[in-house]
């Protein structure tokens, strides 16, 4: 691989971990993009891989609107709680809308979970949420083994 073509390697795999939060870091994403692109593939393709490789694994924060894509039944997504509505349940905390730049998603904490409250406006990560599917559309709960991460608050639950 020549210089220009690393070079080139090494922004794109610096563009993909600035998409991921968490994951590898940029030298194994880079890594990985030039053994594709040592391999044939060109630099597009590669990434495309690359990414959709990460995002399907275990613990990755998935963009919300690649929820349903991911072949596991819990998933973790990061957004900005967008809108707050009674719960029809007593055995729901709270019931809501969370949305980042691709979509936005409803999503369920029960009671039972014993999560901490969430308000409208805030960024949140949550981690290990079950993936439900009502009416062909698919949300997400929080469950005793979901984690919350409040970015403006600094702490973990």
């Amino acid at each position: 691989m020549g210089r220009e073509e690393l070079a080139e390697v090494n922004k794109q795999a610096v563009r993909i971990k600035e998409r991921l939060k968490g994951g590898p870091t940029t030298a194994a994403i880079g890594r990985r993009l030039a053994e594709r692109v040592g391999r044939g593939a060109d630099l597009v393709d590669a990434s495309v891989e690359v990414m959709e490789a990460e995002w399907m694994s275990e613990g990755a924060v998935v963009p919300i609107d690649r929820i349903e894509d991911v072949p596991r039944g819990e998933v973790s997504i990061s957004g900005t709680v967008e809108v707050l509505w009674a719960p029809k349940h007593p055995s729901i905390s709270q019931v809501g809308l969370i949305a980042d730049e691709s979509g936005k998603t409803k999503f369920t904490i029960w009671r039972k979970s014993g999560m901490p409250m969430v308000r409208e406006g805030e960024q949140v990560l949550l981690r290990n949420v079950a993936k439900s599917w009502y009416e062909g559309r698919c949300s997400v709960a929080l469950t005793g083994w979901s984690e919350v991460r409040f970015e403006d608050r600094e702490q973990w639950w």
